[in-house]
């Protein structure tokens, strides 16, 4: 890497953690200062402006979740237990520190959808991605004859993915782990419910 990608990437590590804490709107150019120690100058001297930080922060945040997330998926061959990937890896919002301030998809999604244009859009492929991914494993899973074949594979992603979601923002909201406990155990039976 060039000292000015170097600098890039430094950057975007500082500031990520900040940009899923606050959001977009909450993180100011202090903040950025103060993370990284840089001046103003020095930050916009490696990007154009507070949006182009903002989103290489979604990615740097995305690609830590999508890399845990991957991690696990490879230790476990059974199509089911992929599926399980996303319960664990979730159960441990506050010990994993990609999660520290939440999940950055839902983060990002409640912020930027009538606010951010491009933001939104990186949500949304994030999600797209998460529908992809599950979609794939519930197609698997029906072919090795480990999922029940009428298993509308697009409906279990979206419903999946919105339980989790929804359990990560109630831990988040109330610091406590009940109402992601009590998703988690959903989740669970929705696995074992569509298994053959």
């Amino acid at each position: 890497m060039s000292k000015a990608e170097r600098t890039r990437q430094f950057i975007i590590e500082k500031t990520a953690p900040i940009f899923n804490q606050k959001g977009y709107a909450g993180t100011s150019i202090s903040d950025l200062t103060e993370a990284t120690g840089l001046t103003k100058g020095s930050i916009y001297g490696n990007f154009s402006n507070k949006d182009e930080v903002a989103l290489s922060a979604f990615d740097h945040n995305y690609g830590l979740i999508k890399a845990t997330i991957r991690l696990e998926m490879d230790k476990v061959p059974d199509t089911l237990d992929k599926l399980r990937v996303w319960l664990k890896v979730f159960s441990e919002i506050h010990t994993n520190e990609a999660f520290k301030y939440g999940c950055p998809v839902l983060n990002t999604a409640i912020e930027s959808d009538d606010t951010h244009t491009e933001l939104r859009k990186k949500a949304i492929a994030a999600i797209n991605n998460w529908y992809s991914v599950i979609s794939e494993i519930i197609k698997k899973g029906q072919e090795e004859g480990r999922i029940n074949a009428d298993v509308n594979h697009a409906e279990f992603a979206g419903a999946y993915i919105a339980i989790i979601e929804g359990g990560v923002m109630l831990a988040k909201v109330t610091g406590k782990m009940d109402g992601l406990n009590a998703v988690i155990k959903q989740a669970e039976k929705m696995i074992t419910d569509i298994a053959v």
